[in-house]
């Protein structure tokens, strides 16, 4: 399996047309030509929380989304993606059921992580939980056994919950990588031909260390899934959200990384109309890397930017997408706090909302993100340049809600009437189309208040040129027939 080097699409299985029929339908109708580097589906597993990220199992999908048949139906005319929580697993799941039932007698023992795995009298020590990188108060939830009535602990890294929905598997144990191997064989059963290893970054637990990306064990993970995924042809997405330093990591030792530095550094750009700080980055970033814009989470901040943000710089611009709608998640560790007090760990909102609802500043971050090396994932609502959904926050108590709005299939079509819809779906086919997106890129110096990128394959060029004082953008490029034509975006 090849990663094809075309814009991909990000959508939960009920977001556009509310099922995955509706899904396929609207594909097949409105997308054959855009989204020819695949669909990313969002969990469209039975799930018992955080909208499909706390799966009860992976052998079956979602009843009210459908079957793993119209998976297998979207696999044919696009290359699908699909999560796989590799750290966790639902309190649902039959798997933790039974052992709240049986308790150390249970058959599924071995799949959790009860603290005397970790400490011998399984009496968890605050010196050691101070120095993890926590998603919660503790990364531990307590439950009753029905059997024996025994109180056990076991590892829960996130979850908003107490006790967590969310069950920390134990991926040094035979019986997860027996479960994980076969998961991966359902998956290529079912057309599935990227798998996306959320919350990868904490499957490593060991004691003295932050329990976040530790090596050199990660590694030894990483490797041994990998040659399960390539047995089956299916390519890996590490999902990390840390310092960038860590996804270069990965980066040489062959894997895709996401690119969670570019978001925030377009944003940056286009709001202080400077490219100074972009074309930086740009010009080091690996290129084996899959781009975003917005997600189902939000735009990250720390870790993912420390050391490359000035936190003062940072409070301002974060402030100015406070006025715009947009809500935080905070970093909770008080030790992975900035020095200066700054927690913002991701901004959520539309990055149509962030930029202002300005066609042409939005259009001019989507034209960067093309440009920029690496596979572009568009997300749905941004897609749509849909606007922060305050009544979904409302509605749910959920900030990410914010961004997840559920579009049924008139507003999708309604959506495709706009005008910025219309100019960012030709702008996706020039990406998916022009060949010199598999040549040579370079960045072209320019002045603070543009941004010029270049790519050239054998006699075809394309010259991308934003200007930041008006947000214009257009691209300069080689036909087929030899002429320089001019695309206004």
């Amino acid at each position: 399996m090849t990663v094809k080097n075309m814009v991909q699409l990000i959508t939960y299985p009920d977001s556009l047309g509310g099922n995955l029929k509706s899904l396929n339908s609207l594909l097949q109708k409105y997308f054959l030509d855009i989204f020819k580097g695949g669909v990313h589906i969002l969990p469209p597993f039975p799930s018992s929380g955080d909208r499909g990220f706390a799966p009860l199992t992976y052998l079956e999908i979602e009843p009210k989304f459908g079957t793993w048949e119209d998976i297998k139906t979207i696999g044919k005319s696009f290359d699908v993606m699909v999560d796989l929580m590799v750290n966790h697993i639902s309190r649902q799941s039959e798997y933790f059921q039974d052992f709240l039932k049986k308790g150390r007698e249970s058959k599924y023992i071995d799949l959790f992580i009860t603290l005397d795995k970790l400490w011998k009298d399984g009496k968890p020590l605050k010196e050691d939980i101070d120095k993890m990188f926590l998603r919660r108060a503790l990364p531990y939830s307590t439950f009753k056994i029905e059997k024996t009535g025994n109180v056990e602990m076991v590892w829960t890294t996130f979850g908003k919950t107490d006790p967590s929905e969310q069950i920390d598997i134990d991926i040094n144990s035979s019986i997860t990588r027996e479960l994980l191997t076969q998961l991966f064989m359902n998956f290529s059963e079912n057309n599935v031909k990227i798998v996306r290893l959320d919350a990868v970054g904490y499957v490593i637990k060991k004691l003295g260390t932050s329990c976040f990306f530790v090596e050199p064990e990660i590694y030894e993970f990483l490797d041994w899934i990998k040659e399960v995924a390539n047995s089956l042809g299916i390519e890996l997405l590490p999902e990390v959200h840390s310092h960038y330093s860590i996804q270069y990591k990965l980066s040489e030792k062959g894997f895709w990384i996401y690119d969670f530095i570019l978001p925030y550094s377009i944003l940056e750009a286009l709001i202080n109309k400077s490219s100074e700080k972009l074309n930086q980055y740009i010009k080091t970033r690996p290129h084996k890397q899959f781009t975003m814009l917005d997600c189902h989470d939000g735009i990250p901040v720390k870790p993912d930017m420390d050391g490359i943000i000035d936190t003062k710089e940072a409070r301002k611009l974060v402030e100015i997408c406070l006025e715009r709608g947009a809500n935080l998640s905070l970093i909770l560790s008080q030790q992975h706090k900035a020095e200066d007090g700054f927690d913002v760990h991701q901004i959520r909102g539309s990055y149509y909302s962030m930029l202002n609802c300005d066609d042409e500043a939005y259009l001019a971050a989507r034209a960067i993100q093309f440009f920029v090396p690496g596979i572009p994932q568009v997300y749905y609502v941004g897609l749509l340049a849909g606007e922060n959904d305050y009544e979904a926050v409302k509605a749910t108590g959920e900030g990410r809600e914010i961004n997840r709005h559920n579009y049924s299939i008139e507003e999708v079509e309604q959506a495709l009437e706009k005008d910025v819809v219309k100019r960012l779906l030709r702008l996706i086919k020039f990406r998916n189309e022009y060949p010199a997106f598999d040549g040579e890129f370079k960045i072209i110096e320019s002045k603070r208040d543009e941004i010029i990128m270049k790519w050239t394959k054998d006699n075809k060029e394309c010259t991308l040129i934003v200007d930041l004082k008006t947000y214009k953008s257009i691209i300069n490029y080689v036909d087929e027939s030899e002429n320089n034509v001019q695309f206004k975006i």
